[in-house]
């Protein structure tokens, strides 16, 4: 009765509205005041901020902070596919026949998590990642390799928590959430960071100047609040690490798996 009665309430307090009044205090002078009881709340390194807490003018603004140079450390393999985010790995595998199996006990399909993209094919039998970013995480979301961008689509919809309650108690939460998904060209094939909004997130933003090439690392997008991103490789362009299973964390720049050499004459999609 308890988790119905928590499911109910999640349902209508997930509508964006609600998510635009959170934002809208969130990026008030007012805010700032939250800004030391939100740091001891969750622990948050603030010696990486690249700024010190007096300066940030809002709750948002420390959200979203950047990190000092050098805090997050590249892998610089040439063939390294990195983590674009500081996260803990919620599922990893491969997808098969254009499921992505047991996220927290759900199946989804790319279809439905892609909005029916015509893309959907390339990564049918590839490889997932989906890495959740808890309120403490650094929010900035980089680039998980070098390329250029091919496609980004905004994709409407609710705005679910995607923590352990909402993956596991609301029904397909990954692809029924808002999400902007970036298509990235690199010379081994595709990958697709899919970019999924939360309880609370008042918007998923690019960086301005919005970039057109990409080097692994740079900086791509930022969540407003906590969230979740989901990586696609294309079949047969990534060898995943082994070693990496749910539960892990991960920091950005972090190795998650290496891709093959360039695949001239290959078909766009």
């Amino acid at each position: 009765m308890d988790r119905w009665l928590l499911r109910a309430m999640t349902e209508l307090t997930s509508r964006k509205f609600v998510s635009r009044l959170t934002g809208r205090f969130a990026k008030s002078s007012f805010s700032r005041r939250l800004i030391p009881r939100f740091v001891a709340m969750y622990g948050i390194a603030v010696e990486e901020a690249e700024k010190k807490l007096e300066e940030y003018g809002s709750l948002n603004e420390f959200f979203t902070r950047r990190l000092k140079p050098g805090s997050r450390p590249v892998d610089g393999n040439a063939d390294a596919l990195v983590s674009p985010v500081d996260a803990r790995v919620t599922a990893c595998g491969s997808v098969s026949k254009g499921m992505l199996l047991e996220v927290k006990g759900q199946t989804y399909t790319l279809d439905e998590l892609l909005n029916g993209s015509p893309r959907t094919s390339l990564y049918e039998n590839g490889r997932f990642w989906v890495l959740y970013l808890s309120p403490k995480d650094y929010h900035r979301i980089h680039a998980p390799c070098d390329g250029t961008i091919a496609e980004s689509e905004h994709i409407p919809g609710r705005v679910y928590p995607v923590n352990e309650f909402g993956l596991t108690s609301m029904r397909r939460v990954l692809s029924r959430n808002e999400r902007l998904v970036t298509y990235i060209r690199h010379d081994a094939g595709e990958l697709a960071v899919v970019k999924v909004g939360a309880l609370n997130v008042s918007s998923i933003q690019y960086v301005s100047p919005k970039p057109k090439t990409l080097d692994r690392g740079q900086e791509l997008a930022y969540f407003e609040f906590g969230s979740t991103v989901v990586l696609l490789a294309e079949s047969g362009i990534c060898d995943a690490r082994e070693d990496l299973k749910p539960g892990d964390n991960v920091k950005m720049g972090e190795r998650l798996g290496t891709l093959a050499g360039n695949r001239k004459g290959k078909a766009e999609p």
